[in-house]
């Protein structure tokens, strides 16, 4: 489905099977030199497919479109190899390609997920269907880096780039001051809270995230272009509810960890979640994203002062501080 938001700027949307997700907006803005694709989604036919109908029926050449990607998760980033033409520009953030460029990244998530209390017999399946893994883009990237207060102009707007991590390390927002409006990747969704999650002790991706929102609220936007779902007409209005969302998870974790120390998969399974109030019903790797979630909450909570955090033989616990 295409919609017209502005002139020269169009949603996309690029379904994504199976997923909770239902689909990806992805943005074209079209200029008369050259065109601009913002995120592109899963690096699968069904994707593949949407992307191509879309090119064709807006008359996108990809000869002269550059693309911007948000943040290095698939669903926005694994396409980008196949739509990608020589002598034209992937933009993309620092910390991410950073990140991407490091040998063994698969390797080190998932034994940091074994040591926070992820059963060894679950690992299997969720490094087999992990879509990050399974829906990466194929073939070497070579990025051109944005950098926070760098400017991007395309489709007759002139975009700040916006650095906002937490969603990932390096996420990046544009920013149109004269229209106000933000295009926002994972930022800030509507409907759906953005998962933060914690894979690296070096990290406290919760803390950035509400700087990060602390900072778009200080921005005049009247109209939030979210990765998925729908557009967001109150900015400051939805920070609020985002930042009362982690209070209230905060104090749920707290709560939990009254009947003794835990590792993140057992908080996790304590905790609400909308998919389902039975954890042994949830689908393995939603199991994962659940307890990097947890992980982010119990990483501020120790940060804070609030929690601490041990080895108990070959797994982490967590437990109050008195």
């Amino acid at each position: 489905m295409i919609t017209k938001i502005a002139d020269n700027l169009f949603q996309v949307k690029i379904p994504l099977p199976n997923s909770p997700l239902q689909s990806l907006n992805s943005y074209f803005l079209i200029g008369p030199e050259r065109n601009l694709i913002i995120d592109t989604g899963m690096n699968r036919p069904e994707c593949l497919q949407a992307m191509q109908q879309a090119l064709q029926s807006l008359g996108l050449d990809l000869e002269r479109t550059d693309l911007f990607i948000t943040h290095l998760h698939a669903d926005h980033l694994g396409l980008t190899g196949r739509l990608h033409r020589p002598g034209r520009r992937v933009y993309f953030n620092r910390p991410d390609a950073q990140r991407m460029a490091g040998d063994g990244r698969w390797e080190e998530l998932f034994a940091f997920g074994l040591q926070n209390g992820v059963p060894s017999e679950s690992l299997q399946a969720i490094t087999k269907d992990h879509p990050g893994k399974k829906y990466e883009p194929t073939g070497r990237l070579d990025f051109t880096i944005l950098d926070d207060g760098d400017q991007l102009a395309a489709g007759g707007y002139s975009f700040q780039c916006l650095a906002t991590p937490g969603h990932t390390s390096g996420h990046l927002c544009l920013y149109e001051p004269q229209r106000r409006f933000l295009i926002a990747g994972d930022h800030i969704l509507d409907d759906i809270t953005p998962n933060i999650q914690l894979w690296n002790w070096q990290e406290n991706p919760l803390a950035r995230y509400l700087e990060s929102l602390a900072r778009v609220e200080s921005l005049e936007v009247e109209l939030v272009l979210p990765g998925h779902r729908r557009l967001i007409h109150d900015c400051r209005q939805r920070i609020a509810q985002l930042r009362e969302h982690h209070r209230a998870r905060l104090a749920e974790v707290l709560a939990i960890l009254e009947d003794g120390e835990m590792d993140a998969f057992t908080v996790a399974s304590r905790m609400t979640w909308d998919i389902s109030p039975d954890w042994e019903s949830f689908p393995v790797l939603q199991w994962w994203f659940a307890t990097g979630e947890a992980l982010s909450h119990l990483r501020y909570l120790e940060q804070e002062g609030r929690l601490r955090r041990e080895k108990r033989q070959e797994k982490v616990v967590f437990a109050r501080v008195a």
